[in-house]
């Protein structure tokens, strides 16, 4: 009874207050051939000893041992068992958001730390207390450009992530914006010819992301320029955050929409993830989402408040600036406490591993015959090939080998089939892309 604890006695009592004669009666909607009439075929019963063993051999079916050169906007990354130990405290654990914000003082000075991290990390002036993941933080950001610039038109990089992009469109869609999108150079990087031959006069942003979905590094003081020469505001996505230890921060962009999932949070599936928006002060007003603040109380101590929430819980609806979730508060606080643990020449150190083993990589593999680099511009821990052969041909075969192999990037682009997007962390070691550049070759030789 540890987890129902409630009687048979007050159980019967519930049935009989909603004119239930029996358990059998909460499913008297489902049809007779879809109910269950025998046990699931389960092992057991199991002792735990016997469960945690039953479970470690069904791990080292699948992804124990395997090397994943997988990133496309979500990254393998070292974490610290201090993270978890930390976040598992039972303060942290069990709230999910601050409601009654002022009396969760731990919460709001954990929130604000978070907020002066990522200040420090984008060059921006003002960060909120985090969002729902980067894709929303994006389309939010761009949602916020358009509330300053009063102008409904939107300049898309074709380079930002493509779910990035469809989540933008499917705000955008009855909120009366238009989105268009201009493509990329060689290099990778968003064609600035072809802005620059925009009418930019009514534009409300020009969004981009550094590094963009192919990896590569824009360039986005010059982005800046063209933008505010015509009124319009620059958006600068960022998918992963690590590379802001090397990278020079977006301070030229007025709004940075960030997914902070690389600072101490597992893959996890793809989530739970969280996102965070940076700005200048004078946009912070049209900023959604939660601002914690430091004040002093009637005492002079120390303390920290909510200074600003524009959710329509907290404030009149058609004032609110957004509806989404405001506050991912644990993942916030795994992010930084993760940056904490790093400091500042951790964090650096960690980039030019990811930008040293990335280049290893990027050697190694051009040395196979058939696969070259594409979108030559200057990237980070991510680059795109061509290869000889279908994508998804080749990680067939590298899965017999445990390798989980390059993006397949037609999953986004159809006519792509031979591209593929191959990223390297810090996580990996020489010898993990030794072992991939081996495989490779063996595959492409091997004609099969």
């Amino acid at each position: 009874m540890r987890y129902l604890p409630k009687s048979p006695a007050e159980r019967w009592q519930m049935l009989a207050a909603i004119g239930a004669e029996s358990p059998g009666d909460l499913i008297r909607s489902i049809p007779e051939e879809y109910r269950l009439r025998e046990p699931l075929s389960l092992p057991g019963p199991l002792s735990e000893a016997e469960i945690i063993r039953y479970f470690q051999e069904r791990a080292s079916e699948t992804a124990q041992g395997f090397s994943s050169f997988v990133g496309a906007g979500a990254y393998r990354h070292f974490r610290s068992v201090v993270t978890d130990a930390l976040t598992q405290r039972g303060e942290f654990f069990t709230s999910y958001t601050p409601y009654q914000a002022e009396i969760s003082q731990g919460t709001l000075a954990a929130i604000f730390e978070f907020q002066t991290l990522m200040c420090q990390l984008t060059g921006q002036e003002v960060a909120n207390a985090s969002m729902y993941d980067g894709s929303t933080a994006l389309a939010e950001s761009v949602l916020m450009a358009a509330r300053i610039s009063r102008r409904r038109r939107v300049v898309l990089a074709s380079s930002v992530h493509p779910e990035y992009r469809h989540v933008l469109r499917t705000y955008a869609k009855n909120l009366g914006l238009k989105v268009e999108e201009i493509g990329c150079t060689e290099t990778g990087q968003m064609d600035f010819s072809a802005l620059k031959g925009r009418n930019l006069a009514d534009a409300a942003a020009i969004v981009v992301q550094s590094p963009n979905f192919y990896g590569v590094i824009e360039d986005i003081p010059e982005l800046a320029e063209t933008a505010h020469a015509s009124g319009a505001l620059l958006v600068v996505g960022i998918a992963e955050a690590a590379s802001l230890g090397i990278v020079r921060p977006p301070s030229d962009a007025d709004i940075v929409a960030m997914e902070i999932q690389s600072f101490g949070l597992p893959l996890s599936y793809g989530g739970p993830y969280a996102g965070v928006i940076a700005t200048r002060e004078k946009f912070v007003r049209q900023m959604p989402g939660r601002l914690a603040g430091q004040t002093t109380d009637a005492e002079g101590h120390r303390g920290f408040v909510l200074t600003l929430a524009t959710r329509e819980q907290h404030i009149r609806r058609e004032k609110a600036t957004s509806n989404i979730c405001t506050n991912e508060a644990l993942c916030a606080l795994s992010a930084t406490i993760h940056l904490c643990l790093l400091g500042k020449e951790g964090l650096r150190e960690l980039a030019l591993q990811n930008l040293a083993k990335a280049r290893y990589a990027q050697s190694e593999l051009g040395k196979i015959p058939g696969v070259r680099r594409v979108w030559g511009g200057p990237a980070f821990n991510e680059f795109a090939c061509d290869f000889p052969r279908q994508v998804r041909a080749i990680n067939k075969k590298l899965l017999g080998e445990k390798i989980i192999g390059p993006f397949p990037l037609d999953t986004y682009f159809p006519e792509l089939s031979q591209r593929g997007l191959v990223c390297v962390t810090e996580a990996m070691t020489r010898a993990e892309i030794d072992r991939f550049a081996a495989a490779l070759r063996r595959i492409l030789e091997s004609g099969e």
